[in-house]
């Protein structure tokens, strides 16, 4: 529950947020945004979509949670719905419910979360209580975290999507983990999202995870798709290549996640910032083209030059 201090700051940030120069998001809004389908519905997601791995884990008044309603309204003035978090990520649900709860107009949201837990009931609650955080009465997706308790969790996710309580169901991977159970929980099991790490200087998902999605009709949710912000050191400084004007990246990091969605098997990529200059720029990769073969090629062998020079 948030005190009376908590609410002026939150009400100060939305007043904040008004005056900020939108008007790079707002023109992303307008031109038609690139949209890929959920496999298991035929349901539209935009491609840029926001994580809230500790970018949101902070305490309310913070200042480090003074940017963060800035973030967020210039995230929907581009035309982004898919918002991710977990339990895991400390505060981070519960700072994306106290804004949403402060906005005068909610814009839609596509609401994802996780449950990390072991236990059935463990896992109700975790669930409701995101649920409550968030500000959501039904979330969009679910996903078992790292596949923990996996065959509890995703029974009890099951059921609840046959009920209602949840529209669709997953299960998350996080970077450097074995994809062997991971492979055969998505070969086996109705899943609607499988989430797991992949850009352009760890492509290992390009093996075997993205090709079984494919097959098996699963949407993929990216994480990571900086590496931790690693490839921005790779690139600081550097000039862009042709390939990146040819499609239309005005900086490195729209050129990284370009890059990402030129996999066709790609649904939706979540970056994370408290930035609303770095949001902007997110969300104006999500226009445009992408990449085909032969461009994903050249943006590779730039790529590699860039790690030379390093």
């Amino acid at each position: 529950m948030l005190n009376r201090r908590q609410l002026l700051s939150i009400s100060a940030t939305l007043a904040a947020a008004h005056a900020l120069p939108l008007r790079a998001a707002v023109s992303a809004a307008k031109t038609p945004g690139i949209v890929r389908t959920i496999p298991s519905s035929g349901e539209s997601l935009p491609v840029i979509g926001m994580g809230t791995s500790r970018t949101f884990d902070v305490n309310a008044g913070d200042a480090a949670a003074e940017p963060l309603m800035a973030v967020l309204k210039t995230f929907f003035a581009g035309g982004g719905t898919v918002i991710d978090s977990s339990p895991m990520y400390g505060k981070a649900e519960q700072r994306v419910g106290d804004l949403l709860r402060a906005m005068p107009a909610r814009p839609p949201v596509f609401a994802a979360t996780k449950v990390w837990t072991e236990g059935r009931e463990a896992g109700i609650a975790q669930m409701q209580q995101s649920a409550q955080r968030m500000a959501v009465d039904r979330f969009d997706l679910i996903a078992v975290h790292n596949l923990t308790d996996w065959r509890t969790q995703l029974d009890t996710l099951k059921r609840w999507k046959e009920e209602g309580k949840v529209r669709y169901i997953g299960i998350t991977t996080s970077h450097g983990r074995d994809h062997g159970e991971f492979l055969r929980v998505m070969r086996q099991e109705p899943l609607d999202f499988v989430q797991f790490s992949y850009n352009i200087a760890d492509r290992r998902a390009e093996e075997e995870l993205l090709p079984t999605a494919a097959e098996r009709g699963i949407a993929t949710m990216i994480n990571r798709p900086y590496q931790r912000g690693e490839l921005f050191s790779a690139s600081r400084g550097a000039a862009l290549p042709q390939v990146a004007t040819e499609l239309g990246c005005s900086s490195w990091g729209q050129f990284f996640l370009k890059f990402i969605l030129g996999h066709p098997a790609v649904t939706c990529v979540i970056p994370a910032t408290s930035s609303p200059k770095h949001m902007r720029d997110n969300m104006q990769a999500g226009v445009g083209r992408v990449p085909d073969t032969a461009q994903r090629k050249e943006m590779l062998e730039a790529f590699a030059a860039l790690q030379t020079k390093a």
